[in-house]
């Protein structure tokens, strides 16, 4: 029992693309100039002692101060609480719904 020649010469070509690649990816890895730690991208003597990476906040570029202008959702609280006590007691108490009648049914009188 043979191999397929086409067969055979399909897993060696494979073999060898990856092979190429594999070199490719060696000799870019190699000639790669390499980088400085963490610490030392810093220049010593920029009296920043190590800085960082985040860029600083940008200033304001619109008026500050004065009174802030209320949103129109911006709807205060029915009830607020600015002593000790339960917020349940400020709130008006709901209305209970009325009890119903149980059905009556009628009486059966017997006719003796």
């Amino acid at each position: 029992m043979g191999m397929d020649p086409r067969l055979v010469l399909l897993a060696g070509a494979l073999h060898l693309l990856m092979l190429a690649l594999a070199c490719v990816l060696l000799v870019g890895a190699a000639r790669a100039k390499p980088t400085l730690p963490w610490q030392d991208r810093q220049p010593p003597d920029d009296g920043d002692n190590g800085g960082s990476d985040r860029v600083p906040p940008r200033r304001p570029t619109g008026p500050r101060g004065g009174i802030p202008i209320p949103l129109p959702d911006a709807v205060p609280a029915r009830v607020r609480l600015r002593e000790p006590g339960r917020l349940a007691d400020l709130l008006p108490r709901r209305e209970r719904r009325p009890a119903r009648e149980p059905e009556r049914t009628p009486v059966r009188v017997s006719a003796d």
